[in-house]
């Protein structure tokens, strides 16, 4: 059914030299449907510039007008109000369908089943290219990892320190932070969780890193898992907790991961002919480039990750205490006399 291909999205990919045949393979799209839509947008004389700054369905009723419209006879509820109460924590679509019916009832209009209910909402998600809301709730995970791809500072010495980057991802809107470090340790780790909270201007009920030894000491398949006391104490001021990723499951932090590999491009990358030669300096060209990668508009749907983040996401992030977390230090095994 050709109202559920992304039309603009094939036009993207034809734009970037992919045939047809390799649209619809790489997208799991029939090849009848991708052909449609090439074969509408000839027609129409609509090329990639003409549809890159309209929206999903704004392209798809430029390629194939009046086609799957249709009146229904139940009342319809506003479907983006439905998709953004979805954002929050706790409410699902047989809640929403619900208090649909409810009004429906108390308005005399006739309310549609909740199959029918559920089947048009994920057609409004697939038609306006909106995310999935599954799996994700607003404010409530922050994921952080070291990123692998490093940076250099040049202070004058022989060789350049090595400059690495802590990177933390709200998995809701993918709005990204990261914070340059001169070491790995455990104090870098907490000082960048720090500046994370500040950033954000808040926290989450859960942290989701990797299994570090600077945050987890054991990870075992079966039974409790033992993290590092400053990190569980760091995360407690927060009012959050720590539950690190299973090991050798990239997926628990899928979006962390993804983030990582486009901080390689937008701040590595994008800043690899300066040399810098303090910290600060570092810091504050790597805050630049974050700002304008979350600004960066998404291309299957309206908006950025800072839109959706100060819209949706911020207003629900748990208050941050009124003093900052102030490290401590750890130490075992020390005979007092």
């Amino acid at each position: 059914m050709v109202r559920k291909i992304r039309a603009k999205l094939v036009l993207q990919l034809r734009a970037e030299g992919l045939s047809g045949r390799a649209i619809a393979g790489s997208q799991a799209m029939s090849r009848k449907s991708v052909t449609q839509v090439l074969e509408a947008a000839d027609a129409a004389g609509l090329g990639w510039d003409d549809v890159k700054d309209r929206a999903d369905s704004e392209v798809y009723g430029l390629l194939f007008p009046g086609r799957g419209d249709h009146d229904s006879v139940f009342a319809q509820p506003d479907w983006k109000a439905i998709h953004k109460e979805m954002a929050r924590v706790g409410v699902t679509l047989k809640l929403l369908h619900g208090e649909y019916a409810d009004e429906c009832a108390a308005a005399g209009d006739p309310a549609m089943s909740y199959d029918r209910f559920c089947r048009t909402y994920q057609r409004h998600v697939l038609v306006t290219g909106a995310a999935s809301r599954v799996g994700h709730k607003a404010a409530q995970t922050i994921e952080v990892d070291w990123s692998g791809p490093t940076m250099q500072l040049h202070t004058g010495a022989d060789k350049p320190k090595t400059v690495y980057l802590f990177v933390a991802c709200l998995p809701f809107s993918r709005y990204a932070f990261v914070h340059p470090s001169l070491d790995m340790s455990q104090d870098s780790w907490l000082r960048a969780h720090v500046a994370m909270f500040t950033a954000f201007g808040g926290s989450t009920p859960r942290i989701v890193p990797d299994n570090l030894k600077t945050g987890v000491i054991t990870h075992p398949r079966d039974g409790e898992i033992v993290l590092n006391d400053a990190y569980r104490e760091m995360a407690a001021h927060y009012s959050a907790a720590v539950l690190p990723g299973r090991i050798r499951a990239p997926k628990d932090k899928a979006s962390v991961e993804n983030t990582v590999g486009h901080v390689a491009t937008w701040v590595i990358a994008g800043l690899r002919d300066r040399r810098f030669t303090s910290l600060p300096t570092l810091t504050a060209a790597i805050e630049e480039r974050v700002c304008a990668y979350n600004a960066e508009p998404f291309q299957k749907r309206p908006g950025s990750r800072l839109s959706v983040f100060t819209t949706e996401e911020e207003p629900l992030l748990t208050p941050l205490p009124q003093v900052a977390y102030e490290i401590s230090q750890w130490i075992y095994g020390r005979r007092v006399a």
